[in-house]
């Protein structure tokens, strides 16, 4: 009788995502969908403005987009040695070790989930204007945030390449109208002339580029999901680095455009004031001016769509964090299951939903302000999470081709650009917890200054002592962290003891 495994062998229906249903177009709409243009454009932005009033917010992006860029030229190049929807969680196990992974993990849970329910917090006010003109009044915020998550749930247990058609439409409808507003500012300049004055270092480096850098670096969360879907790519090796280059690249001239035509159409000298008075509404007053009603009623319309298209996009990339750690049984092997008809992480989706559900209706029965201190609070709270990541990812990188002898890779790509990427990044981490009670708008003295920033460091070391504790009690779990697809492999044959250098962060 051969000998049984203590650990129920998986099936490939269950444990392995749907291979093959996504090509570079349909992974950046997943990426750019989770970064919302509109939604950044219309509201990231004019916040920065108004609230920070430091004009030089078009540079900063392009500052902030040279960072990541450097970040993921490491990034990238592990991507071609780890394939893995748990990105972060896996690239961190595999260069730092797999207690750091697990840490790592936690705190990806944490900020993937903050900035997925925070959005329900901002969709009833994004909805108002538009149901206001089609009905003449709207409902409570709570009754279109339960709409909306009802969709995004129904979507997450689809083919992930659905997802990817229904994204595809919302952002090029997003991204065209952006374009058009855009146009419409430059071509009405305040003054009748064109001024380049936001892109002066000097309306940059002043008191609260600490803020203004925070925000821009926000404004590009989602950028590293590309690395999240490689194992549903049609050619990993390909989609990924050009998904995650191309959306820096679209991200970072969508945004500085959009940020310095904005400066044009109402004076360098005037965007602080005016973006303080109007807020979000500023991008839509503007377009009313230039281009008509129609044009407002379409841009509102699909400043709805990008919360929406961002729920969805956010959507899948937790379900896929929360499926990779339940495939390697770091969470309940329930959490490691796909649809058989679907190939999507069906548990992790629906447990996903569940925590928005509870979320909705936490807020709406407390009669808690759903866009401070749901969508702000918990969105900038989650943004700064993913930051922490991928700082950590930056260092992990370096150390996994230190051991690994480069994987082939060349000292730029395995050891320069990861060295510039991180300590600028722990610049922006430190100028983020300095800044920490201006991007919240709370006094300094507010406790949540600190208590927001603290959950990540304290779930990290929970993550540590849980991945220790597996070390000693489940040591073929333990085997398994960070392995990503192979996990199930591990899961019925007995770990070796690696020989090859490339492979030795397996076996810490």
């Amino acid at each position: 009788m051969p000998p049984t495994s203590t650990v129920d062998r998986p099936s490939n229906v269950s444990e392995a995502l749907a291979r093959g249903r996504l090509g570079v177009p349909s992974v950046i709409f997943f990426v750019l969908s989770a970064a919302a243009p509109l939604t950044v454009v219309a509201g990231v932005v004019t916040t920065g403005y108004g609230v920070v009033g430091v004009t030089g917010i078009p540079l900063a992006f392009l500052l902030i987009a040279a960072v990541l860029a450097l970040f993921s030229v490491g990034y990238v190049a592990m991507s071609r040695q780890v394939e893995n929807a748990g990105a972060f969680y896996a690239y961190i196990s595999r260069g730092l070790g797999r207690p750091a992974g697990v840490g790592a993990a936690w705190v990806a849970l944490i900020a993937y989930n903050a900035l997925q329910v925070g959005l329900y917090g901002t969709i009833g006010v994004a909805a108002e204007p538009v149901l206001d003109r089609i009905f003449g009044g709207h409902p409570h915020w709570s009754i279109v945030a339960l709409v909306a998550w009802a969709l995004v749930g129904l979507l997450g247990l689809l083919r992930v390449d659905l997802n990817g058609l229904v994204l595809a439409a919302l952002l090029v409808a997003e991204i065209v109208v952006i374009l058009v507003f855009d146009l419409g500012q430059i071509g009405n300049p305040a003054g009748g002339e064109v001024s380049f004055a936001a892109f002066s270092p000097d309306n940059l480096f002043v008191p609260g580029v600490g803020a203004v850098l925070v925000l821009a670096i926000l404004g590009f969360v989602g950028f590293e999901s590309a690395v999240v879907f490689s194992e549903e790519s049609k050619d990993p090796k390909r989609t990924v680095p050009l998904a995650t280059y191309l959306s820096v690249a679209i991200i970072a001239a969508l945004y500085a455009l959009s940020s310095w035509t904005m400066t044009v159409a109402v004076g360098p000298d005037q965007i602080v004031a005016a973006a303080g008075e109007q807020s979000v509404g500023l991008i839509f007053n503007l377009a009313g001016e230039h281009l008509g009603d129609t044009a407002v009623t379409i841009g509102q319309a699909l400043f709805l769509t990008s919360v929406l298209a961002a729920m969805i996009s956010f959507h899948n990339t937790t379900a896929r964090y929360t499926f990779a750690l339940g495939r390697e049984r770091v969470l309940p092997a329930v959490f490691g299951q796909t649809s058989p008809r679907s190939g999507a992480p069906r548990a992790a989706s629906v447990a996903q939903s569940v925590l928005g559900l509870v979320v909705i209706l936490l807020y709406a029965a407390n009669g808690w302000d759903p866009v401070v201190k749901l969508f702000f609070w918990v969105g900038t709270t989650g943004g700064f999470g993913v930051l922490l990541l991928i700082a950590a990812t930056s260092v992990a990188v370096i150390a996994y081709f230190a051991r690994s002898g480069g994987g082939g890779e060349n000292l730029w790509r395995r050891a320069v650009a990861p060295a510039l990427a991180t300590i600028a990044l722990f610049v922006v981490i430190w100028l983020a917890v300095s800044n920490f009670a201006d991007l919240l708008g709370v006094a300094p003295d507010s406790t949540l200054r600190w208590a927001l920033p603290a959950v990540y460091p304290v779930a990290a070391v929970l993550g540590i002592g849980w991945a220790l504790v597996l070390r000693s009690s489940r040591p073929d779990t333990y085997a398994r962290i960070g392995l990503g697809a192979a996990s199930a492999a591990a899961a019925v044959q007995p770990v070796e003891k690696p020989s090859a250098p490339a492979d030795a962060e397996v076996s810490r």
